[in-house]
């Protein structure tokens, strides 16, 4: 930020080129120029901002919701063999207990 206000001022405050009306109007018309578009620039930095924030947010809420209907599938997939067989038809398994070299629970079929 520091460097952008350092560099606004070589496109605001231009000097004329000389001392005749022309030189002066057209150094201000240049430097007018330059106040404007310093002002959009930092408008547009702000809708970027903004912008990339929400998109962020819309994708971390799509993958969440993707998450919960493949959870939802799961379990609809699952539930006739789980009652029949006592286990899900898919699934990792259980772990076995930590450092005791116990096996895991049964996969699904």
């Amino acid at each position: 930020m520091r460097r952008e206000r350092r560099c606004s001022g070589r496109t605001t405050g231009l000097l004329a080129a000389a001392e005749d009306e022309v030189s002066v109007a057209v150094a201000a018309l240049f430097g007018s120029h330059g106040e404007t578009y310093q002002v959009l620039s930092a408008q547009a930095a702000k809708f970027h901002s903004r912008f990339a924030q929400t998109l962020a947010a819309a994708a971390a809420s799509y993958a969440g919701m993707e998450a919960d209907a493949g959870q939802s599938l799961l379990n609809i997939v699952n539930s006739p063999a789980q009652a029949l067989l006592g286990r899900p038809l898919f699934g990792n398994g259980i772990n076995g207990a930590p450092g005791t070299g116990q096996d895991g629970g049964p996969e699904g079929c």
